[in-house]
């Protein structure tokens, strides 16, 4: 009987750290998607400057989230929790990638990622905390590690993010931004393509979202180059919005 109470008690612990793991996972969620909703306003704000500045704070708050997650999981098997942490660290991908993407116009890799969510304990109590945690002594440094699967999911849904940035830049009067967008995603296209059915399943089941986002920014493109002079800039955007939803239902027809 102590045996069994002895890992009664360690499964208790053990699901008691993956509920928690949830909770947080979902907040770096919500924090994410803030995010991205704000950097899609960049192209309409008067200065875009203001805009990265205020991004670059919420995605602070992030990574503070993070490190939550990276302190419960110190002495732990990442992978055992990594369900639980998964959703969140994809949402905080297309978050970063996203900034980065209207800073530089590139995509930000994963080894700069992990190396944004290296933590150091900023108070007494933290390093007293990670010391009693575990049975060895830890230094006063610890990380997390996003991993190439999570990596690729994220890439994956910030494509869906450029395709509404080339919508809302033409809007803007923007016209060589989709031009740009389009041979962005297709060279992040033709890079999963590469993976192919080979990687695992999420990543083969993103590539039709990556491909829907693609040829609606190709159309955007098809649209301003063969009639980018008959229509007024300010109707463009409602022109692509209509042309999407018809691609939509041709494709849920198919």
């Amino acid at each position: 009987m102590t045996s069994f109470k002895s890992f009664q008690l360690e499964l208790d612990t053990r699901h008691d750290k993956y509920e928690r793991l949830v909770k947080l996972s979902r907040d770096i969620t919500i924090e994410s998607k803030r995010t991205i909703f704000l950097l899609h306003r960049f192209t309409s704000a008067p200065n875009g400057e203001e805009i990265i500045n205020e991004s670059e704070v919420k995605l602070d708050a992030v990574r503070r989230k993070i490190k939550q997650v990276a302190q419960e999981l110190i002495g732990e098997d990442m992978y055992q929790f990594h369900r639980a942490i998964s959703p969140g660290l994809q949402e905080y991908v297309e978050a970063v990638s996203f900034q980065y993407f209207i800073k530089t116009r590139s995509l930000i890799s994963v080894e700069e990622i992990n190396k944004q969510l290296i933590f150091t304990a900023e108070n007494r109590e933290e390093t007293t905390n990670m010391t009693s945690n575990s049975h060895d002594k830890q230094p006063h440094t610890w990380s997390l590690k996003v991993t190439p699967v999570d990596y690729l999911l994220g890439v994956a849904d910030l494509t869906g993010e450029l395709m509404r940035l080339c919508i809302s830049s033409v809007g803007n009067g923007d016209i060589d931004t989709p031009f740009e967008l389009s041979q962005f995603l297709r060279q992040i296209y033709d890079g999963f393509t590469f993976i192919g059915n080979t990687g695992p399943y999420e990543v083969s089941k993103k590539l039709y979202t990556l491909k829907q986002s693609l040829a609606k920014v190709e159309n955007a493109c098809y649209t301003l180059k063969v009639r980018g002079s008959e229509i007024p800039k300010h109707m463009l955007a409602d022109v692509f919005s209509t042309k999407t939803e018809m691609i939509d239902q041709e494709e849920g027809l198919s």
